[in-house]
């Protein structure tokens, strides 16, 4: 037994050794006032349990410990434990001061259990519960967006107009190139479809009909909304983003701006204004690819495909897919921009809002794509 008297308080650490198992009982106050005492009691302890294979440390004589003591039997402990050869056990008795002194190991005696994993059940629930907080989120952005659009119109200073040239060239002109190549892609792929299926019942003539009733009506403002969903709509939500976590935002509303008039009316306005001529133009491409692929592996001259292109050409088919577009392209500028305001955080937060923005927006152009031909349908057009 090492015992040390500490003004009228002894601080003891009883050991009891059999083979190469020891038993290490502290009894009395190991606090702060006696620290030098439980200091010098462990130094006397430790070569008593030199070499043993396992420790185990009772706690049920401590009269009083606090986070000084824990620290010193926690390190005594630490040391104990640095040969891999010994375990330590600290015996729950005292429950308090088991505790402490785990607080303060470099090796944690007690550890929390990991929290349960929830089902696919209790996860599908979660999601449900969180759809009306979302949906409520969404309809009082798009109400702020047309509170902004009255307001723009009585004060047009309000917005910020100048800013429009830049981003007409940024999601319009700058798109060019990637919508016009997916479109050339898809024609080559409907003009070969095409051949492959009405060759084998010699209706090759009707395939200039296919290309231009799927490129003009369906085809072509979904791959080009889809393309500029993935582009615009990523870089926008990306930099209101920014401007958010970076609180840009803040400091416009402090000077007196309305961020939605400011910022989301100009992003919008130039996709509306862009997207329906990107349609235009991958339409027309889209016909280019068709011709090539319908010619390449069929027998019909490029005159008769030209000939039979312009006769299925019909206003309708034109107006059906030119008429979806500004909506598709507004689905577009609304999702991104308010995934783009509604970032909090830091970098993390602009990462993620913008995959959310891009993933949302391209199901926001299926459905409003679907809503039309549904409503087209019905109409007969």
């Amino acid at each position: 037994m090492n015992r040390h008297k500490g003004g009228d308080d002894v601080v003891t650490i009883r050991v009891e050794r059999q083979g190469d198992r020891a038993s290490v009982a502290p009894a009395g106050l190991f606090d702060l006032a006696h620290a030098a005492s439980v200091a010098q009691a462990i130094d006397g302890a430790e070569p008593a349990i030199k070499g043993c294979l396992a420790v185990e440390v009772q706690l049920s004589e401590l009269t009083r410990i606090d986070g000084s003591g824990a620290a010193l039997l926690a390190r005594f402990l630490d040391r104990v434990a640095a040969d891999p050869r010994c375990t330590t056990k600290v015996m729950n008795h005292n429950p308090e001061a088991a505790r402490l002194i785990a607080l303060y190991r470099g090796q944690r005696t007690i550890e929390a259990p990991p929290p349960p994993r929830p089902g696919r059940l209790a996860r599908l629930g979660e999601a449900g519960a969180q759809l009306p907080g979302l949906a409520t989120g969404a309809f009082n952005f798009v109400g702020s967006v047309a509170v902004a659009l009255l307001r723009a119109a009585l004060f047009p200073r309000s917005v910020d107009w100048r800013s429009l040239p830049r981003l007409i060239q940024e999601v319009g002109a700058d798109a060019l190139p990637v919508t016009s190549a997916a479109n050339l892609l898809v024609g080559l792929i409907v003009g070969f479809l095409g051949v492959s299926q009405l060759g084998r019942f010699g209706a090759v003539i009707y395939v200039p009909e296919l290309v231009v009733v799927a490129q003009f009506r369906e085809l072509g403002p979904l791959v080009t909304c889809i393309v500029v969903a993935g582009r615009s709509g990523a870089g926008l939500a990306s930099e209101l983003a920014t401007m958010k976590v970076s609180e840009e935002i803040d400091a416009l509303r402090s000077m007196g701006f309305d961020p939605v008039s400011w910022l989301v009316l100009p992003r919008c306005l130039a996709l509306v204004l862009t997207v329906p001529l990107l349609t235009w133009i991958g339409d027309m491409v889209a016909l280019a690819g068709g011709l090539a692929a319908t010619t390449f592996i069929s027998g019909m001259t490029p005159r008769a495909y030209v000939l039979e292109t312009l006769n299925a050409i019909t206003a309708a088919h034109l107006l059906t897919g030119l008429v979806k577009s500004p909506f598709l392209a507004l689905a577009i500028g609304l999702v991104a921009c308010g995934q783009g305001l509604a970032a909090r955080g830091g970098a993390a937060a602009v990462g993620a809002r913008t995959t959310t923005a891009v993933v949302l927006s391209i199901f926001a152009v299926i459905v409003v794509s679907a809503v039309f031909t549904f409503f087209f349908a019905l109409l007969g057009i």
